[in-house]
């Protein structure tokens, strides 16, 4: 593996996957019975801002720093305070002393019965996400493949969780591996909640991928998009990411209603160029 995310750590990107995971993460909260988390592509768990590969790519001004720095309606500010309590403090500068990813976001909303189930399989990245997470009697970390370790986690014995599936998309074959990997959970744990981001670099394939995954069967599966630069070159072009999506199926009662206020906001304060795009939409509707 070749991807490390530390030199896109706190881009638009993440600000948009992360404020949709707080949102789950709160909501399924609200009822005592505990919860698995469960994260197939965990990463290095938190990232260093002011290090040599944020430093190299500041990804963060264009994402974090826009974000709390900027003056949020009270709707907005409710929504946020979740995921921006777990990434502050920060500098004048909008930058955090660092930048949770999602398994250090889970780590500071889920509670004391809960549990948490992270698998990543680079060694330096793991050794990493060991660091960063600490001693934490809810977590459980393996260096076995995301999609081995998913098979084998589902359904986790509380009967209620989320799964994150956000692999680095190196393999050429990725996306397949998403939809096989979506389809044998849903088959074990049909109403686990499921987010799976990826980057939208092509649309074509992307259309496919996405038909893929409404071929699978499942009702109640939510379509988010955000694109940051809809006015840029093609999608053959050196240009840096610009349009990112999450599938959640069976999100939390009320997701959609949050998602339909948020996602504006963040698009128009995220946008590169003044304008940006986004899609709120059912892929396939409940029932």
């Amino acid at each position: 593996m070749n991807y490390r995310h530390g030199f896109h750590a706190g881009n638009f990107a993440d600000v948009f996957k992360h404020a949709i995971l707080a949102r789950i993460l709160v909501y399924l909260t609200k009822k005592d019975a505990p919860l698995r988390y469960i994260d197939t592509h965990a990463g290095a768990g938190r990232y260093d801002l002011a290090g040599e590969a944020a430093q190299r790519s500041p990804e963060w001004r264009d994402g974090i720093a826009r974000v709390v720095k900027a003056r949020q309606p009270a709707e907005i500010a409710t929504l946020l305070r979740p995921y921006l309590d777990a990434v502050g403090p920060w500098d004048d500068e909008g930058r955090p002393l660092s930048y949770p990813g999602s398994p250090a976001l889970a780590q500071a909303l889920l509670r004391p019965q809960d549990r948490i189930a992270l698998s990543e399989a680079h060694p330096e990245e793991r050794a990493a996400l060991v660091a960063a997470l600490g001693r934490d009697a809810r977590l459980s970390i393996v260096g076995t493949d995301g999609y081995v370790a998913l098979n084998a986690y589902v359904p986790p014995k509380e009967r209620r969780g989320l799964v994150l599936v956000d692999p680095p998309y190196e393999a050429p074959d990725e996306a397949r591996q998403v939809e096989t990997a979506l389809a044998h959970a849903l088959a074990k744990w049909p109403r686990g909640t499921y987010v799976l981001w990826r980057p939208i670099k092509d649309a074509r394939e992307d259309a496919r991928f996405l038909n893929s995954i409404a071929a699978l069967g499942a009702p109640n599966l939510l379509r988010l998009e955000i694109d940051v630069d809809p006015v840029a070159p093609g999608p053959h072009s050196p240009a840096p990411l610009r349009r990112a999506g999450l599938i959640v199926a069976n999100p939390p009662y009320g997701l959609i209603e949050e998602a339909r206020a948020l996602m504006p906001w963040l698009t128009d304060l995220l946008a590169r160029t003044g304008e940006g795009a986004h899609v709120v939409a059912w892929l396939t509707p409940p029932v």
